[in-house]
C-alpha cells in the first residue's frame, strides 16, 4: 500500500543538491510524485511529495537526516494524497504590477474571505524591460466553489485589483 511523505529541504545553493536528495529517495525505493524546486536568493529550496511502501519511507526518513551534515535543512512529514475537490472549479490567476508590499497577502485575503482554496502560488520580482522599474508577478491556481457566481467573483476581483493598481487575469484552467 502506498504511503506518502512531504519533504522540504533548503540549503546554500550548490551544484549537486538536487542529486543528493533525489538519490537518497531513489536508493531507498521511494518515488517522487510531485516536486517544486527553486533558487531563492543564495539558497536552494525543494518541496517534494514522495510515495512508496512503509519500509521505503522509513528508510528515506532515516537517510535524509544524514544530509544535514552537508548543510541541508530537511523536514519530513507523513501525509496523505490530497482529496479531490469535486465541487470546485479550477481557475488561473495572473497578476503583474509595480512591486509593492502586501500583494500576496492581499490576494490571499481576498480569496480566503470567499472560501476559495489556493492550490498553487508562484511569484517573482524583476526589472521592467525598457524602464528598469521594479515589477512583481504572481501566478496562482485557485479552486472556486461551484456555488459561487463566477461573474460576480470576476467583477469583485477586478475591482479589488484595480484598487491596488494590479493588472490581472482570472480565467478557467484549461487542461
Amino acid at each position: 500500500m502506498k504511503q506518502y511523505l512531504a519533504v522540504s529541504a533548503i540549503g546554500s545553493d550548490r551544484p549537486g543538491m538536487v542529486h543528493d536528495l533525489t538519490r537518497v529517495i531513489s536508493d531507498c525505493g521511494g518515488n517522487i510524485a510531485e516536486s517544486r524546486m527553486a533558487a531563492l536568493g543564495s539558497e536552494f529550496a525543494m518541496l517534494l511529495l514522495v510515495n512508496g511502501n512503509w519500509h521505503a519511507l522509513a528508510r528515506i526518513e532515516s537517510e535524509l537526516t544524514r544530509l544535514t551534515e552537508s548543510g541541508l535543512t530537511v523536514h519530513v512529514k507523513r501525509t496523505e494524497p490530497r482529496a479531490a475537490r469535486t465541487e470546485m472549479l479550477p481557475y488561473s490567476v495572473d497578476i503583474v504590477s509595480l512591486d509593492q508590499t502586501g500583494i500576496v497577502a492581499g490576494l490571499s485575503g481576498f480569496f480566503s474571505g470567499r472560501g476559495i482554496d489556493i492550490s498553487e502560488v508562484s511569484t517573482r520580482s524583476y526589472a521592467a524591460a525598457h524602464t528598469g522599474a521594479p515589477m512583481f508577478a504572481v501566478q496562482m491556481i485557485i479552486n472556486v466553489p461551484g456555488k459561487l457566481q463566477v461573474a460576480q467573483l470576476r467583477e469583485d476581483f477586478m475591482d479589488f485589483c484595480d484598487s491596488l493598481n494590479l493588472d490581472a487575469i482570472l480565467e478557467p484552467v484549461k487542461s
